[in-house]
């Protein structure tokens, strides 16, 4: 049982047939939230773009999820609001990213156990110590 895959499904993928019904130049966005639904995501660079997505994973025990299925529609709009483009994309349609591992200096002094365990030792003064109010 422990190595029985666990399968997740995420998102809003609206059926194929629905997707099809958008047409290019004559429905607008009131149009298409009627057809497909709300968008999961609305860009952010380069005009109106509508993206409803869609991702289903398998993880085998204690492993890294593993993405099984991934897919993007994507409608894009004019600056009047009217559809300009609408594509589906997969999993293969995506690129990979390279992340950089640099780090970022800290500054100030890096102690280790016994001055941590050790280092309060006199730095506080006691009751009798204390001045008077």
């Amino acid at each position: 049982v422990g190595c029985t895959p666990r399968v997740d499904t995420r998102g809003n993928l609206p059926e194929p047939e629905k997707v099809s019904a958008v047409e290019v130049g004559r429905h607008t966005e009131r149009d298409v939230e009627t057809i497909l639904g709300s968008p999961s995501s609305i860009g952010a660079f380069g005009g109106a773009v509508w993206l409803y997505l869609s991702q289903r994973t398998e993880t085998v025990a204690f492993f890294a999820p593993e993405v099984k299925m991934r897919t993007v529609v994507a409608v894009r709009f004019d600056d009047k609001g009217v559809v300009r483009d609408v594509r589906t994309l997969g999993l293969d349609d995506g690129r990979s990213v390279e992340l950089v591992k640099r780090e970022t200096p800290t500054a100030g002094n890096e102690m280790g156990v016994i001055e941590q365990l050790f280092g309060n030792i006199g730095r506080f003064s006691s009751e009798a110590d204390a001045p008077k109010r």
